[in-house]
């Protein structure tokens, strides 16, 4: 019988060797990014080398200095599972907020700490969460930021196609029911994700991937 080969110390709530740096040698830096703890006992957080042995605090200011003006919503009115991988997936895309409407509470299994770096509002309704849209000044020209549904409900455009706004949020359901009426009420438009098998949708947190990613293929790589 073949042995599995040693994949070493498994990460926290993940399926690969343990990441990162040990202690860094000695002398230390100075610079006032660095976190003492990490420089003296490593830093294996999940983050990017160029982040190693940086304060929390220190990471977040460098990350806030060129956030997109992506902003991402999703329903939480059943503690859905999804909404970790979604905070984990925007900031890779380095989304400007996460917005979480209904329960304050959500599970962070999924986020795997990215939460520490990402800004996470939470609205109790989507009233609440529309009222913000309408009078955070962030939409162009210092507008209303426009409120796009992301559901294969009647009259959805296809988001491979559609022309994005730079400054937007997109709004997710709940897994299963999708958009709430309120939500629904509340989208200016709503766009569908094309797809080809027979089931009728996909994952809240892939779809929310998608559709970050088509953002990024318009307003990142367009641009080079």
């Amino acid at each position: 019988m073949t042995e599995a080969p040693d994949r070493g110390e498994l990460g926290p709530g993940e399926f690969y060797p343990v990441v990162g740096v040990g202690p860094h040698p000695l002398p230390w830096p100075t610079d006032a990014h660095f976190d003492p703890e990490h420089l003296e006992l490593g830093d294996r957080r999940n983050v990017v080398d160029k982040y190693r042995y940086w304060s929390v605090e220190a990471i977040v200011a460098d990350l806030d200095k060129s956030r997109a003006k992506l902003h991402i919503a999703i329903e939480n009115w059943q503690h859905d599972l999804n909404i970790g991988s979604i905070v984990r997936t925007a900031n890779a895309f380095l989304a400007a907020e996460v917005h979480i409407i209904g329960h304050r509470r959500w599970n962070r299994r999924g986020a795997m700490v990215t939460d520490r770096y990402q800004h996470v509002r939470h609205h109790n309704t989507v009233e609440e969460f529309v009222e913000w849209a309408r009078t955070c000044r962030l939409g162009a020209g210092g507008g209303a930021l426009p409120i796009i549904g992301i559901d294969n409900v009647d009259g959805c455009q296809k988001i491979e196609t559609f022309d994005m706004p730079e400054a937007c949020v997109f709004l997710f359901g709940q897994e299963g029911p999708g958009l709430s009426e309120a939500a629904l009420a509340a989208s200016e438009v709503f766009l569908e994700i094309s797809q080809f098998g027979s089931t009728r949708s996909i994952n809240a947190s892939a779809a929310a991937a998608i559709t970050m990613h088509c953002w990024v293929e318009q307003h990142v790589f367009a641009r080079r």
